[in-house]
């Protein structure tokens, strides 16, 4: 069995996460994409991040339509901050011991890759699936501090979408329109509960 893992803040959730997952289930053969919101991510202790319980919710209200697409709460109910280390090693724990991993993400996050906690184990716990990303710089200097990190890298081949939550949430602050950026479902959420200030009423 085949699990794709996509973590993030997901403040909001949009349509590029929706169709990174999407791409990487069906070229890869994923059985499933477990979303695991963020619940404090240590790189962004010094920025505000809306509730888990509105993130979490956004997340439900996204996926909702895809059987293929899990919620996972692990990181929101674990207190303290999130390491993908320890989210993956739960993860082991709780799927099937024959179950091969898939972490997701952009190619601009694994450059951050050697300042994670436990890179090496990350690296040893799942493939990471990369998404390329609008001004993505050269991998081949992480293979110097995470040696054979490379051989664990799946390139996934689609196209750029440029999108990004913090760019949502200043279109919300402008009173921009946000439509066909997140789903309908999750922009009507936004709305009734006043999520992101606006400027606009």
């Amino acid at each position: 069995m085949k699990i794709g893992i996509l973590g993030g803040t997901f403040d909001p959730i949009h349509i590029g996460h929706l169709v990174v997952a999407e791409e990487a289930r069906t070229k890869l053969g994923l059985s499933e994409v477990f979303f695991v919101p963020a619940g404090q991510p240590w790189l962004k202790q010094d920025h505000h991040i809306t509730p888990a319980a509105h993130r979490v919710e956004m997340v439900l209200h996204a996926i909702a339509d895809n059987p293929h697409f899990k919620l996972s709460a692990l990181e929101v109910e674990r207190p303290g901050p999130s390491y993908t280390v320890d989210t993956l090693t739960m993860l082991r724990k709780q799927l099937d011991s024959e179950a091969s991993l898939f972490f997701i993400l952009g190619r601009d996050t694994l450059a951050e890759l050697p300042l994670w906690k436990e890179p090496e184990k990350v690296a040893q716990l799942c493939r990471l699936v990369v998404a390329p990303r609008l001004g993505s710089k050269d991998l081949k200097r992480l293979q110097t501090e995470i040696p054979g990190l490379l051989d664990k890298i799946i390139q996934l081949d689609m196209p750029v979408i440029g999108i990004s939550s913090s760019d949502i949430r200043q279109r919300l602050a402008r009173g921009l329109s946000i439509r066909y950026l997140v789903p309908v479902e999750v922009e009507e959420y936004i709305r009734e509960q006043s999520i992101y200030p606006t400027s606009v009423g």
